[in-house]
């Protein structure tokens, strides 16, 4: 297989950084995401071989432009982006701005990344969203930070906002490249569950196997716009409220009012 290059969002732990470590072992070039150069200083010395790296922190959405720019100035073609990174608990819950950070490094933050990197994403190439078993109907005035909601449900309501984003984009991007939402896999052994839900996890290469079959494997080469469920191995229909159309309209005019001019 011709080495691809591959940015991984989230990848200084968990399952991104068991994620970048496979597709490294393969021979691919890996760009691991963090928000502090000395925990992407680690990942990349676990990672091994030469791994590129960026610093953003995704809750602004300024770092977010900035990190977009600085990959395309490096790199002519990116031909998968993961975007992996997530929040469940968080002791602010609010930006600066007054978004819902959940909303925002969940949802808003991937949508205006993606954006910005289709430029340099070939039509073969592959987007890839980590959404979640634990799906919600969406607030649109949550996400616009004008509802308050406790960390299950804003998470929840985030990863089919996600879903729903990647359906709708596929549709866009007729041609491809390729767009997916996957779960990677209920309560595996990342910080997010350890520090959710108080127990150990599952083994995290459950998820991380997925997400690489994902990124390069040929099952997912014709799935753009499509769920797949990692807990019951196969493509599967998400929360049931990605099937309304008004409720997926008025998810997108939110994500598309906040992101705005970094789009």
């Amino acid at each position: 297989m011709t080495p691809k290059t591959i940015l991984i969002t989230g990848s200084t732990d968990g399952i991104g950084l068991l994620t970048a470590k496979k597709l490294a072992a393969l021979g691919h070039q890996v760009i691991l995401h963090g928000r502090t150069p000395s925990k992407l200083t680690t990942a990349q010395q676990t990672v091994g071989g030469a791994p590129d790296g960026l610093i953003a922190d995704l809750s602004i959405l300024e770092d977010v432009v900035s990190m977009a720019q600085k990959l395309k100035e490096k790199y002519s073609q990116l031909d998968v982006l993961i975007n992996n990174a997530g929040v469940l608990k968080t002791a602010n819950t609010k930006t600066t701005t007054g978004l819902d950070i959940r909303f925002v490094v969940n949802t808003i933050a991937p949508y205006v990344l993606t954006r910005q990197l289709l430029s340099i994403i070939p039509e073969n190439g592959r987007i890839v969203n980590l959404s979640s078993a634990a799906q919600a109907r969406v607030d649109s005035s949550a996400i616009r930070g004008h509802s308050a909601l406790d960390d299950m449900n804003a998470y929840s309501q985030s990863k089919l906002a996600l879903t729903v984003w990647s359906q709708i984009l596929a549709k866009e991007l007729s041609a491809g490249p390729t767009v997916v939402a996957i779960n990677p896999g209920s309560l595996l052994a990342s910080k997010m569950v350890k520090e959710g839900f108080s127990i150990p996890g599952k083994d995290l290469s459950i998820g991380a196997d997925i997400l690489c079959e994902a990124a390069i494997g040929t099952s997912f080469a014709n799935a753009s716009g499509k769920y797949f469920d990692n807990d019951s191995k196969q493509f599967a229909a998400p929360n049931i409220a990605a099937a309304d159309d008004q409720h997926n309209s008025a998810i997108m005019e939110a994500i598309k009012e906040l992101a705005g001019e970094h789009l």
